[in-house]
């Protein structure tokens, strides 16, 4: 029996929990990126002023885990209003250096510093007097001497149990990546028009549409004088197939609105002898044609008695068009 029980072994060690092991690797990089943020000095500026400074494009290059890095910080970039690419530096080498010229600038990480594969690059730019800023975890490294500003990442144990995967160290080269983007979209003036421009598809490109966009325009606006009787606004808010009927003083001012709620509320014998004025709401929720359409969303939910269409006015609250949830829906932003 006790001879049975030695073949047999050590019992096996539990295999670690899964969310102690994703805890440990957040920790370990949120670690990072503290350390990261604490070590940024005046060399980040001075990446940052050589890069907007760049009359061409910025192109970001890197070998491996850092490629990698890099092309995701050379499309943030260019969503940003920075334009820049991704060169891959052994195809630099096979004749992809042709696509960096002069007025370009050249964003270069590598964690050791040493890659051998960005040497030819390295080489292209300091020949052409190109801006080259480094990211890397060498502070002594060729590529850092060979850099006008190089960005070093400070040491960081990686999240790897064999501290060798690279984890921890292309977590700080990406937000590295971030920190510049935004603070060269910030030194732009970069704004959400801008950034409409570059993001026209999907759903953050419908929340970036203005209101002029989608509004309804000229005679499909559902209007009348407070003095309509009711059966003729009726069938005006029938054509019109809004559900409202935007009310407008002697001035051309928006005064009020009807809705089908209104309508129900008013429902009687007398109805259709009455006239807009009297059964119409007062004031009612507008927006303005260069608002954003995600603002507009906004302002139908708003309250406690939430709206499908806005009248879209003026600065002298003068009706121009007409919105309604269905346009927002079919844009995808509802």
């Amino acid at each position: 029996m006790i001879a049975s029980n030695l073949a047999a072994g050590p019992a096996p060690l539990p295999a670690p929990d899964d969310l102690d092991v994703a805890r440990t690797v957040l920790g370990t990089e949120a670690a990072g990126l503290h350390a990261l943020s604490a070590a940024l000095d005046g060399r980040f500026t001075a990446a940052v002023g050589l890069l907007a400074a760049a009359t061409g494009r910025v192109v970001v290059t890197g070998m491996g885990k850092s490629g990698h890095v890099a092309r995701k910080i050379a499309a943030t970039f260019a969503s940003t209003g920075t334009p820049a690419l991704f060169v891959h530096p052994a195809e630099a080498s096979h004749g992809d250096l042709g696509m960096i010229v002069a007025g370009d600038a050249v964003l270069a990480l590598s964690n050791s510093g040493e890659t051998a594969e960005l040497a030819d690059l390295i080489a292209h730019a300091s020949r052409f007097a190109l801006p080259l800023v480094a990211i890397t975890g060498g502070n002594g490294s060729t590529l850092a001497q060979a850099a006008d500003v190089a960005l070093v990442l400070p040491a960081a144990r990686e999240a790897c149990p064999m501290g060798l995967a690279p984890t921890t160290s292309t977590t700080m080269q990406l937000a590295l990546g971030d920190a510049l983007a935004v603070a060269l979209l910030t030194r732009r003036g970069f704004g959400p028009s801008d950034y409409r421009t570059f993001h026209p598809g999907g759903r953050l490109g419908a929340r970036l549409k203005r209101v002029r966009d989608l509004m309804h325009t000229g005679s499909d606006v559902p209007l009348a004088p407070p003095g309509t009787p009711m059966d003729a606004a009726l069938l005006v808010m029938t054509e019109k197939r809004f559900g409202c009927l935007g009310v407008v003083g002697a001035d051309g001012r928006l005064i009020g609105i009807v809705t089908d709620g209104d309508l129900r509320r008013a429902m009687g014998p007398a109805l259709l002898q009455r006239c807009v004025g009297e059964i119409m709401t007062a004031m009612p929720r507008t927006i303005g044609p260069d608002a954003l359409a995600a603002e507009a969303l906004h302002e139908m939910n708003a309250g406690a008695r939430p709206v499908t269409a806005l009248f879209v006015v003026d600065a002298q609250r003068r009706p121009v068009g007409v919105l309604h949830v269905h346009d927002l829906l079919r844009a995808g932003l509802a």
